[in-house]
Parts: structure tokens; sequence; C-alpha cells
């Protein structure tokens, strides 16, 4: 296939699905309230940073694509609030609450990062 690179292969969406099950692990043990009140918009704002990567991915006009890692993007952000939350809060340890925030952060400048470089390569084929 030559040159073809896999959603698996992204960098990005690997980060993301390991984000993702970090999230699945903290909202398994959480009490059935603490699910209800934040863990499912915790998990839901996570899981959607993976999501809007692949389709971001799987699309073919040049600006949807951006649209989706943009979302992807937000949605990122939001989590940022999700974990602060649930660290000020006593729901995640100290240091489930540093590995995420750290996640979250290399995750950001990759995106980031990404967006740049799809910019760069429809500036440079027009």
């Amino acid at each position: 296939m030559g040159d073809y690179l896999k959603l698996n292969d992204l960098i990005i969406y690997n980060i993301a699905i390991e984000l993702s099950d970090d999230a699945w692990i903290i909202y398994k043990n959480l009490a059935m309230d603490c699910k209800i009140i934040l863990g499912q918009q915790f998990v839901r704002s996570i899981d959607s940073i993976g999501a809007n990567i692949a389709e971001g991915y799987g699309r073919y006009h040049f600006l949807d694509k951006i649209r989706f890692f943009h979302n992807a993007r937000a949605s990122l952000t939001e989590s940022l609030h999700w974990v602060n939350l649930l660290g000020k809060r006593g729901l995640i340890t100290e240091e489930q609450n540093i590995k995420l925030k750290n996640k979250l952060e290399e995750l950001h400048i990759k995106i980031n990062a990404f967006i740049k470089t799809l910019l760069d390569k429809k500036s440079n084929s027009q």
C-alpha cells in the first residue's frame, strides 16, 4: 500500500485511546452517584477526543478533516475540566490527576502540530 498511514499508526489517535482506557478505569471505580453526576461526562469527553480524530482522519475534504481535529481539541479541553473537578473533589489520586493532565497536555501539543501540518500541506498544494 505504499506510504498509506492507517488510523492506528497515528500517534495522536493512540494517545487518545490510552486516555480513554485510563478514564474507563477511573470511571469503573467511582461510586454510582459520582458516575452519574460527573463520571459519564468525563468518559464521554475523553472518548470524544479519539472519536473526532478517527472521524477527521476518515474525511476526504481537507477543511472537513481539520474541523474534526478542532473538535478533538475542544473535547480535550473539556476533558481537562473534568479532570480538574475529579481532582478537586478527591475522586482521583494526585498521581492519576498528574498522569491525565500530562497526557492531555502532550496530546494538545500534538493535535495542534497535526493541524498545523495539515494547514501547511494545504497551502503548499495551492
